[in-house]
């Protein structure tokens, strides 16, 4: 309690000493959710993989606990595309919506998007929404990405996985070497019921 007080002086400091100066000191408050409820960070539109279609990412979500997960088609990792969807696949009548975003952050995705697509949808069989491709680290990161690290730590890789709870808040993740297991899905899905 006492660190939380030491720290809100500080800011309060150093606000005064930003007004002080000229500089305004107006708060930036972060927008937690919309007037329909849908969490800031699905508050994006995104391109489908391989499609001129836009989606809005409150209307994928729809208020439930989500997989987010950034991919590529060249990477080593590429045959959890069949775990992924095999979580899909058991826990989507549950609410858990999986995203897949495609990403050459890493240098691993294909040239072409219908090579990418190609690569998930006939390859491996994926029926869960998967998006265009976009930087997920770094400056460049797309603000859905920029988000996740903010939250808890960017991709340092392809195929670095987030559960996100109805509230848009990250409650674990997984690196590239892991699969989110059944026990912390099943918490994601009970949380908040």
């Amino acid at each position: 309690m006492r660190s939380l007080i030491t720290s809100v002086t500080a800011v309060l400091n150093l606000c005064g000493l930003l007004a002080a100066s000229g500089c305004s000191a107006e708060p930036v408050a972060l927008k937690a959710a919309d007037a329909d409820g849908c969490p800031a960070i699905f508050q994006h539109k995104m391109k489908k993989l391989h499609s001129s279609k836009v989606l809005d990412l409150c209307e994928v979500t729809q208020g439930q606990p989500v997989l987010l997960v950034n991919t590529a088609s060249h990477c080593g990792f590429t045959g959890q595309f069949e775990d992924l969807e095999a979580i899909h696949e058991k826990y989507q009548d549950q609410g858990l919506v999986v995203i897949g975003v495609s990403s050459d952050s890493f240098n691993q995705e294909a040239d072409d998007e219908a090579e990418a697509a190609g690569i998930c949808f006939e390859n491996f069989g994926v029926t869960f929404t998967m998006l265009s491709t976009v930087p997920v680290k770094g400056e460049e990161a797309h603000p859905l990405f920029q988000e996740v690290a903010r939250q808890d730590v960017a991709p340092k890789w392809n195929f670095y996985k987030y559960l996100i709870n109805r509230e848009g808040r990250i409650v674990s993740s997984n690196s590239s070497m892991t699969i989110p297991d059944d026990k912390d899905i099943q918490a994601l899905l009970n949380e908040g019921e």
